[in-house]
């Protein structure tokens, strides 16, 4: 089975250590703290909008908000569960082409798989699935958010400085997310030469023998049972030494199954990432 390049890496979110583990970008740990990083990203008209929603009043509730329950809490579990599924049933069935509509599935060879893999499909598949996530993260977190600030006068402050985040990040955020397919299609091609390495065709050894004449003395040497003593390994315990254990035959197209688990990997990790700002939003209403 062919194994990602091992690789040192970095503090933080699973997502961030998957990438670099598969990657082969080295990419030195940021000695930056989040709020630096944020002031970098926010621009102008979006520092004065935090401004004002930390400095002024926060405004009125209205009676009659609906309140947060256990419904809420099933809710953005079935969302994560949902999201999670079309995951892992996408990257599995996810092949070299896709099968048109109304064509009969052809049974392929893993070799002709793998000879036509092109990751152009594997690009597609996670981007849906990357706007697939966006939409339906962005819909819970409106939701929540719309109970928090329904709570009382520091929830609402909360809800309005999220609201403003959540605009302020979002291309930054669209933007760190959509180089991931790119990172990935070094991956695939290093995982492709790998195996292509692996079932290349050894050279045969030269058989020196066949025209070269034998030294009969060397041939009977050679042919003489070995002594005592050299059948002995260095250890002294007198048994013969054990012939070598060969390596497991590479599987054509193998690497394939590795890329998409890999694949697969990195996607649930990166969903962990955008449920983020969800998890806090809940964590706010259960404490209040």
């Amino acid at each position: 089975m062919l194994q990602a390049p091992q690789r040192t890496g970095l503090s933080g979110p699973t997502l961030i250590r998957l990438l670099t583990r598969l990657t082969d970008v080295d990419v030195p740990e940021s000695r930056q703290s989040l709020s630096d990083h944020l002031s970098q990203w926010l621009g102008w008209t979006d520092a004065i909008a935090l401004s004002a929603a930390l400095n002024t009043s926060p405004p009125v509730i209205a009676p009659g908000a609906r309140m947060f329950s256990s419904a809420e809490e099933r809710e953005c579990a079935r969302v994560r569960t949902t999201l999670a599924d079309a995951i892992a049933s996408d990257t599995a069935a996810t092949s070299a082409k896709r099968i048109v509509p109304g064509q009969a599935p052809a049974k392929k060879s893993a070799a002709v798989e793998q000879a036509e893999a092109d990751y152009s499909n594997f690009r597609q598949r996670y981007l849906s699935l990357q706007h697939t996530m966006e939409t339906s993260v962005g819909n819970l977190r409106s939701r929540l958010r719309g109970m928090v600030a329904a709570k009382n006068g520091e929830m609402t402050r909360l809800a309005v400085v999220d609201a403003i985040m959540d605009r302020a990040l979002l291309p930054k955020e669209r933007a760190l997310f959509g180089a991931i397919p790119k990172l990935l299609q070094g991956h695939f091609e290093r995982l492709r030469l790998a195996e292509a390495a692996a079932l290349a065709p050894v050279d045969a050894p030269v058989d020196a023998s066949v025209d070269a004449p034998v030294d009969a003395p060397a041939a009977e040497a050679d042919a003489a049972p070995p002594t005592d003593g050299a059948a002995k390994l260095d250890n002294g315990n007198g048994k013969a030494p054990a012939p070598a254990t060969a390596p497991p035959p590479v599987t054509p197209g193998a690497w394939l199954d590795v890329f998409r688990k890999d694949m697969r990997s990195v996607l649930l990790a990166e969903l962990d990432v955008r449920l983020q700002p969800v998890e806090g939003l809940l964590a706010a209403l259960r404490a209040s």
